[in-house]
């Protein structure tokens, strides 16, 4: 297929797992009636929680894990492909998983991606996170087959690390995945221009479903999900309300843009750094 409709739902997760999920349920409900049939939410969409100990209490095994049987069922009740962001699923011993799941529209999971690369960082106004501490990275880059082409899976502070989505692209990427819970700090200054960014040097879609609103213990997302062209273009930002924003995509702007500027084929080997 050459065109398709997808839709990114942006939420405002709170500690509960069954609040958010009626929520967000009823948003990919609304973006389906819109005519989506690929529907992306953000990381973290069953629960935002701070601190170790409440992650660890709240976070489920996958095959225990509330999240997963609700969003098979969404996806065989709207026929839509969906991607649930990331859910926390316990890996046992103390450590948690950052896991992002791709369903088919007959309810199937036919990917999961767990994030990569840990958010440590110390933020200009005493905002600190330490995700190392209770998440355990993943190793393996995700690359599925889907009916409008090949989709890469990643996971917000991933889209720092453009080695990342160029190898998904040089693998047969056209539509990429970021859901995200971006500060606000962070999302002012960057969010905009990295998926931009992102999208450029791949020549890829990037569909960025993310958090908004105050969350547990006043921990604040910066909203802005977007859906960007592989020229640059943003197609859709949802500024900083709950809601969903939908999209066209002409998937024959990816080998257009990459005919342009065919940057994916021009890798160099060179030396010089110690």
């Amino acid at each position: 297929m050459s065109a398709v409709r997808v839709a990114c739902v942006q939420v405002n997760a709170g500690p509960e797992i069954e609040p958010n999920l009626t929520a967000a349920g009823d948003l990919v409900r609304r973006a389906r009636d819109s005519g989506a049939e690929l529907i992306a939410l953000p990381e973290n969409v069953s629960m935002i929680v701070q601190g170790r100990a409440k992650v660890l209490e709240r976070a489920r095994p996958q095959d225990d894990h509330p999240a997963v049987p609700f969003f098979a069922d969404l996806a065989r009740e709207t026929g839509a492909m969906i991607l649930a962001g990331s859910l926390a699923v316990s890996l046992g011993e103390g450590r948690v998983a950052n896991r992002s799941f791709l369903f088919d529209a007959e309810g199937r999971i036919v990917a999961t991606y767990d994030k990569i690369h840990m958010f440590d960082v110390d933020l200009p106004g005493g905002e600190s996170y330490r995700e190392s501490a209770t998440f355990r990275p993943g190793d393996q880059a995700v690359l599925v087959e889907t009916p409008w082409g090949g989709l890469g899976m990643t996971i917000c502070y991933d889209v720092r690390f453009a080695y990342l989505y160029r190898a998904l692209a040089q693998a047969g990427a056209s539509i990429i995945t970021v859901p995200a819970a971006f500060t606000v700090p962070t999302g002012q200054a960057h969010w905009h221009v990295l998926l931009r960014a992102r999208a450029i040097e791949t020549g890829c879609f990037v569909i960025a479903p993310a958090q908004t609103g105050t969350h547990d213990q006043g921990r604040r997302t910066y909203g802005h999900s977007l859906i960007v062209a592989p020229w640059g273009e943003i197609l859709a930002d949802a500024g900083e309300d709950v809601g969903f924003i939908p999209a066209d995509l002409d998937l024959d702007a990816v080998a257009e843009a990459r005919k342009r500027v065919p940057a994916l084929r021009h890798d160099r080997e060179y030396g010089g750094l110690e």
